[in-house]
């Protein structure tokens, strides 16, 4: 692969940047400049001794000169590959984003994509997003962009509503859990050892965190029908609160079951593509009660951890064995290797929808399947999901739509707007009104 400058905004976290790292170091095929960006200057020089030992010690030193950059111009200036993996904000945003609806009765269990707490998160996010493109455009138009930050989908249209020119897409691995729950049932239906993830095939649909699949396949064998015979076997929704109080205890916040994800394909016709705890979110009927919750076997993620482990993150020191690379899930470097030209892949990216989602209108930021190849992104047109699922889709699509155009255009009474056509909003509109107002204090942008 050619000499290939890669620029982290956000190159100062302690959590994607250093796995981004040790994808690098993994793949022996990549070399050239990593460059580190972060409003944290500190931090991004910081992280350039720690991805000097992550190249030591997976044996990859010389491949990667890597440096930190205080100017996000210099940093950019050049670049063939820009990563954005941002927190936007100080992690006591989001209490704003969090708390303050529990307390007038609406539970999130991320409320980092939908919700109103995903719709404050993107006011703090996306015009950060705007400035970003605005940069791209200035000192490496050609650049492709990929971007880890959520909301994804809003993140990502707003790289695209600064400059709509730009080569951008928004990668999320919530799709690979879900291929490899499909793998540990080929395992179990065929008798066989677990396949890799990326041996099973899906039909991909919807947008980030909110997506669907109507049809898989390993190998050969349509795993469709022995889907529907799962969803529509009852002790497949046994009662899962004494697992959900096991994961309370053990704080095992992300751990699921995906009786949400087959729920949807038992009840609609398609099996969700999330982690449950972020579908959950999109539909009104179960986030009613954290009980509720429970007997799916999903737990909210409380805002008390997030606080608590953003300052482990931040206080972390590495051992050698933290930094060893393995091949991992994550699929940012071979995105890479594919777009400079070194290899094709199909995977699931977040795009401008150009027809491959048909119910959608084009242009909205879409999650489809596509394939990647050297300069280039092809969508693949994606089955068209039951009308019911249609339906959910779109009212989320608008949402975002809505949100988008709010923070575009600084207006924050078509922002309530969409804070009132959220499905989790079942509040009166004065009451809706009342949560609204203080959450644009709390969740103001703060650092």
């Amino acid at each position: 692969m050619k000499e290939t400058r890669i620029c982290i905004i956000g190159g100062g976290g302690r959590l994607w940047a250093i796995q981004f790292m040790k994808d690098l170091a993994y793949n022996t095929m990549t070399h050239g400049t990593l460059v580190l960006y972060d409003i944290d200057k500190q931090a991004a020089h910081n992280n350039v001794a720690v991805a000097e030992r992550v190249f030591k010690v997976n044996n990859s030193e010389g491949r990667f000169r890597v440096i930190a950059e205080d100017v996000i111009g210099k940093a950019l200036a050049g670049c063939d590959l820009v990563i954005i993996s941002i927190e936007p904000g100080k992690t006591a945003c989001r209490y704003g984003d969090l708390v303050l609806p529990e307390e007038y009765g609406i539970l999130q269990s991320v409320g980092d994509t939908t919700g109103p707490g995903g719709i404050m998160r993107a006011r703090r996010a996306v015009p950060l997003f705007f400035e970003i493109a605005e940069q791209v455009k200035q000192y490496c138009p050609d650049a492709w962009v990929i971007n880890y930050t959520n909301p994804m989908t809003l993140c990502t249209a707003a790289l695209y509503k600064a400059f709509p020119g730009i080569k951008a897409l928004g990668c999320c691995h919530e799709v690979f859990h879900t291929q490899n729950f499909l793998a540990e049932k080929v395992a179990k239906w065929f008798d066989v050892p677990v396949p890799d993830r990326r041996e099973i095939k899906i039909d991909l649909t919807g947008v980030n965190h909110f997506t669907f699949v109507t049809k898989a396949y390993w190998k050969t064998h349509d795993l469709m029908p022995k889907l529907i015979e799962l969803a529509q076997d009852s002790a497949t929704f046994s009662d899962g609160t004494a697992v959900a109080k096991q994961r309370l205890e053990e704080e095992n916040w992300f751990d699921c079951d995906q009786k949400i994800a087959l729920s949807f394909l038992r009840d609609f016709g398609a099996l969700g593509a999330a982690g449950d705890r972020h579908l959950a979110e999109f539909v009104p009927w179960f986030l009613t009660s954290d009980e509720n919750l429970h007997t799916y076997g999903v737990i909210r993620t409380p805002y008390s951890w997030r606080e608590r482990t953003a300052k482990e993150k931040r206080e972390r020191v590495f051992k050698d064995e933290d930094l060893k690379a393995e091949l991992s899930d994550e699929e940012g470097v071979d995105i890479m290797r594919c777009l400079m030209g070194d290899k094709s892949m199909v995977t699931n990216i977040n795009r401008p929808n150009e027809g491959q989602i048909s119910y959608l209108p084009k242009g909205r930021i879409v999650e489809s399947n596509g394939v990647l190849s050297e300069d280039s992104i092809r969508p693949i047109v994606a089955s068209d999901p039951p009308l019911a699922i249609q339906n959910l889709i779109k009212q989320v699509s608008d949402v975002q739509e809505m949100t988008l155009e709010a923070i575009w255009n600084k207006d924050d009474e078509l922002l309530f707007a969409a804070f009132l056509s959220d499905p989790l909003m079942n509040l009166s509109r004065d009451k809706a009104r009342e949560l609204f107002e203080k959450m644009l204090v709390a969740s103001d942008l703060k650092y």
